[in-house]
């Protein structure tokens, strides 16, 4: 498997990680279901799966949230924690050349330039969370600790309740 710049980050930061692959289908539409899928895929806990979902506010800054594949983001909570007055996802047209990743294979590590990241509180109640790898079809386990110390994120309640 070749090393993608996410992994090459944790690497050079000293953090241990794990990869677990699973066949890509290609499906990666907007909906809760992609990260679930990748969940059913590799036999995982879906809450332990945490998605990467880049947003832009309205003074066109880009800011990453990671939440767990079971839950939505809050638009409200997102909007509070990064300050902004308004929020929106970057269109998957705009991913790549934003972040040199795609659509299903967005990692919150190794992105072209270095954006506001926020991960999701229930994180922490894991030893181990799952994040894209950077590449469709391959995932990084690692402690939600060290994602957020090689993140440099913020950890902050984000999910839509009920």
């Amino acid at each position: 498997m070749k090393k993608t710049n996410a992994m090459r980050i944790l690497e050079s930061a000293k953090i241990s990680y794990e990869t677990a692959s699973y066949d890509d289908d290609g499906e990666h539409t907007l909906s809760r279901g992609a990260a679930e899928r990748t969940a059913e895929k590799l036999g995982l806990n879906p809450e332990q799966v945490f998605k990467t979902i880049v947003m832009r506010t309205e003074s066109k800054e880009c800011v990453v949230f990671c939440q767990s594949a079971v839950c939505e983001i809050n638009l409200k909570k997102a909007r509070s924690a990064c300050g902004a007055k308004e929020i929106s996802p970057v269109k998957s047209e705009e991913l790549l050349a934003l972040t040199g990743y795609v659509r299903g294979g967005c990692s919150p590590l190794g992105m072209k330039r270095k954006f506001r990241t926020f991960i999701d509180e229930t994180a922490l109640l894991y030893d181990k969370i799952y994040v894209s790898a950077g590449v469709r079809g391959e995932q990084l386990c690692l402690s939600p600790e060290d994602l957020v110390k090689a993140t440099e994120a913020t950890v902050c309640d984000l999910a839509l309740e009920g």
